[in-house]
């Protein structure tokens, strides 16, 4: 469950409140929790408002942490840097927020990568092969022997953390070629953005990136949050999850019986 929460795309109501981000946020949570397994907080979105916005996104995790301790939390940051400031950044995600995982950027190589795996009871979520169309611009581009960057990415990553510490990014526009991901890493689980308003198909997902225990995490985020404008809007919410959860044990049922 994506918490891509927009300042201005939250019901008007909320922003009477002292707290429009969070407000917006614990209704979705409450409303969706039964449905899904973890949540994901775009940073981004909170950055944006400043000292607020971080407030905010600190209030959510806590309160999924103390309400639902079973959830799963994904810090989507898409951080990546060297040495001492990526050490920040786990910092930041890993001591002070309490978030289970982040997603990070493997452009800059494994020391950029290393601070966040000295946290042996967290996760990195490494980008390999993403949703939005700008992937073609580098992550499907061959090597002079026909491997591509995501291929690269994926293989050379497998020797800085075991498949209980690392999951990879995988968008689910990506159909076909969950195929050739999983030839390289099969037991990985993967976060799978883009179902719903990026177009993706959550069918070609499982058909071709599902193994023997799942392994997927099935993100969506605006199909979901934003399926309601009213005071009503958690309620549209939680109907929306429902709906795509039902739509994941189908899919459950019919890849692996």
């Amino acid at each position: 469950m994506g918490l891509d929460s927009d300042i201005n795309k939250i019901p008007q109501h909320l922003l009477e409140s002292d707290d429009p981000l969070y407000a917006f946020n614990k209704a979705i949570v409450d409303a969706t929790a039964p449905y899904c397994v973890a949540y994901k907080p775009n940073v981004a979105f909170y950055e944006s408002q400043g000292v607020e916005g971080w407030l905010a996104l600190e209030k959510t995790v806590a309160y999924i942490r103390q309400r639902y301790p079973q959830q799963f939390i994904i810090a989507d940051a898409k951080r990546g840097d060297i040495g001492n400031t990526s050490e920040m950044y786990a910092r930041t995600f890993f001591d002070r927020m309490k978030v289970d995982s982040v997603t990070v950027a493997p452009y800059m190589g494994e020391d950029s990568i290393k601070p966040f795996l000295i946290y042996p009871e967290r996760w990195v979520i490494l980008l390999a092969l993403t949703s939005n169309k700008g992937s073609l611009d580098f992550q499907l581009t061959e090597d002079l022997e026909g491997k591509r960057l995501f291929e690269k990415v994926l293989s050379r990553s497998q020797e800085w953390a075991s498949a209980d510490q690392m999951m990879y990014v995988v968008g689910a526009t990506q159909g076909k070629l969950f195929e050739d991901v999983r030839k390289i890493v099969p037991d990985h689980f993967l976060l799978v953005p883009g179902v719903g308003a990026q177009g993706g198909s959550l069918e070609e997902v499982c058909r071709y990136g599902m193994n023997n225990r799942c392994g997927l995490l099935v993100n969506s985020s605006r199909n979901i949050i934003y399926a309601g404008s009213d005071e009503n809007f958690a309620s549209a919410a939680a109907s929306e999850a429902r709906k795509l959860q039902q739509e994941m044990q189908l899919m459950l049922q019919k890849y692996l019986g």
